[in-house]
């Protein structure tokens, strides 16, 4: 616990000591965490460059009566954005934004849940100078009952395997560009994260041609969130992309899963569609700011 005389925002670059610190407060809501669950699951999975060459930063914010006396938490793995955990007022991430502007820390922008989101983005402008531009809006969602869309298209679907590594790779690569080009980690190392643990799955049409992938973290904390979905535009509109996201999320909720997730482009009413007549259920909204000088 930190003392009156001590910042609330405690920060580290080890990854043990965070999750030690941060594990119980992040499993008590593991849905509005899900972002940095994911990501801490994958540091500690593939190492601390999983996500480029920067050295990671954590923090926690002490006090307010979180579990384990946490009441909030971020991961920066530069030189993407800051996943910055919901917050119960702007003041914490104002204070948070004072800390790593006081620090010298050159953040090219911060995702988090909507009205955290803003905050820090209104705070890091105030304390830095720098231009917050919305990125993008994402609407995370939780599954209910899982209902698969009729008729479902023929074909099957199979959990990709190293002999689809171009494949995964090149999907990726669309994918990140027909969203914006955030990607988090390079087309290549996230093909073969995924395929070590089984986190892609391909939907194939009766000859065995792959048509659309669904991917999956790994679980954590109870929950499995779907990511990303992806159907090359040609092929678009036959029901692929609904037939693979059922398909992940049946394997999710076999595998034990207590919480299957995804988030979806706030833009794309098709999507949002889709995920909504298989069963999944709004929970909130997130932001994705980039930061300019």
């Amino acid at each position: 616990m930190a003392s009156s005389s001590e910042p609330r925002w405690q920060l580290t670059s080890d990854l043990d000591e965070f999750r030690a610190r941060a594990q119980d407060f992040l499993h008590s809501a593991p849905a509005p965490h899900t972002a940095l669950l994911s990501v801490t699951e994958t540091l500690r999975a593939r190492g601390l460059h999983a996500y480029g060459g920067g050295a990671p930063l954590f923090g926690v914010l002490a006090g307010g009566g979180g579990g384990g006396g946490v009441s909030g938490a971020f991961v920066w793995t530069p030189p993407h954005g800051l996943a910055l955990g919901p917050l119960v007022d702007a003041s914490a991430a104002d204070e948070l934004a004072a800390v790593l502007a006081d620090a010298g820390r050159q953040l090219p922008g911060v995702g988090g849940e909507e009205a955290t989101a803003a905050a820090f983005a209104d705070a890091w402008q105030r304390r830095t100078g720098a231009v917050a531009t919305v990125a993008y809006r994402q609407r995370l969602y939780r599954l209910g009952t899982l209902t698969p869309p009729e008729p479902s298209p023929q074909g099957g679907a199979r959990v990709a395997t190293a002999a689809d590594r171009e494949l995964l790779a090149r999907w990726h690569t669309e994918f990140e560009e027909s969203v914006g080009g955030h990607a988090g980690m390079e087309a290549g190392a996230w093909a073969d994260t995924r395929i070590a643990y089984g986190g892609a799955t391909l939907w194939e049409t009766p000859d065995g041609t792959p048509v659309a992938m669904a991917g999956n973290t790994r679980q954590v904390a109870g929950q499995v969130r779907v990511a990303p979905v992806y159907t090359p535009a040609a092929l678009r509109g036959r029901g692929y992309a609904g037939a693979a996201t059922v398909a992940v999320s049946r394997a999710a909720l076999a595998a034990g899963a207590d919480e299957v997730l995804l988030f979806t482009d706030l833009e794309n009413p098709t999507s949002n569609g889709l995920y909504q007549r298989i069963g999944y259920r709004p929970v909130r909204d997130f932001t994705l700011y980039d930061f300019t000088v």
